[in-house]
């Protein structure tokens, strides 16, 4: 369980970074979880992806440890979210 840092700010977090990557004027709450991180709305490319993780990292003081990325694919906004909230809840 994430404790000090929940799922909804986790989801935000991720949210409004992949918005900024994006280039976009939106709230979090305008882009739905299983938006694609590549299609109409989003667009994240495989740079900006990495950029994202620093990012991510940075803001929720938590390490994305690169075995967590093996053998996973990221289509959508919650593909990403889940791996986040993998990753925070083994740094607490």
């Amino acid at each position: 369980m994430i404790t000090g840092l929940d799922r909804a700010a986790v989801t935000e977090s991720v949210k409004r970074v992949v918005i900024a990557e994006s280039r976009l004027s939106l709230r979090p709450a305008d882009i739905d979880d299983h938006e694609p991180l590549n299609g109409e709305i989003l667009r994240v490319n495989s740079l900006g992806f990495v950029g994202m993780l620093v990012r991510l990292e940075d803001e929720l003081d938590i390490l994305l440890p690169d075995d967590l990325f093996v053998g996973r694919s990221f289509r959508t906004v919650h593909d990403l979210i889940e791996i986040v909230v993998s990753a925070a809840e083994a740094s607490r």
